[in-house]
């Protein structure tokens, strides 16, 4: 998230609670996540708390939202661009620190100024597949 001071927002037990729980945090959690988690040091805390944080996190440019899994917006505290490797079984997501060279066909580009690119690659992961050798029912993508 870096420096906290940085971010010019109040730094209430609250907000500093919830930069901490998402400070390195690769899994990529969803607002429900970050409220089960955090919500153990502080019981009191509301869901609507968590969320207006994560919004106000995201309006500065210290949070990506990731509209990857129909079920619910996922959270990255990574801003530097990078893509993701998604398992279809359990939602799992994978960061790739790779730049790949794609470009749009300028006649595909409808007049845009094209100024970044996000690529999301999806498979299934080691422990699914296992799942599904071990002929257990794996659900369909």
């Amino acid at each position: 998230m870096g420096r906290k001071k940085e971010i010019s927002i109040k730094l209430t037990p609250q907000r500093l609670v919830i930069m901490e729980y998402l400070e390195g945090n690769m899994n990529h959690p969803s607002a429900a996540d970050i409220y089960n988690a955090v919500s153990k040091k502080y019981p009191t805390m509301s869901f609507a708390t968590v969320y207006n944080t994560l919004e106000t996190l995201w309006e500065k440019g210290r949070l990506r939202e990731l509209t990857i899994d129909r079920g619910k917006m996922r959270f990255d505290s990574n801003t530097k661009p990078h893509h993701h490797l998604i398992c279809v079984q359990c939602k799992n997501i994978t960061d790739i620190h790779r730049k790949f060279a794609l470009k749009l066909p300028e006649g595909e580009q409808y007049n845009f100024d094209i100024i970044g690119i996000h690529v999301d690659f999806y498979g299934i992961c080691p422990k699914c597949k296992k799942e599904k050798n071990n002929n257990v029912e794996v659900k369909k993508w």
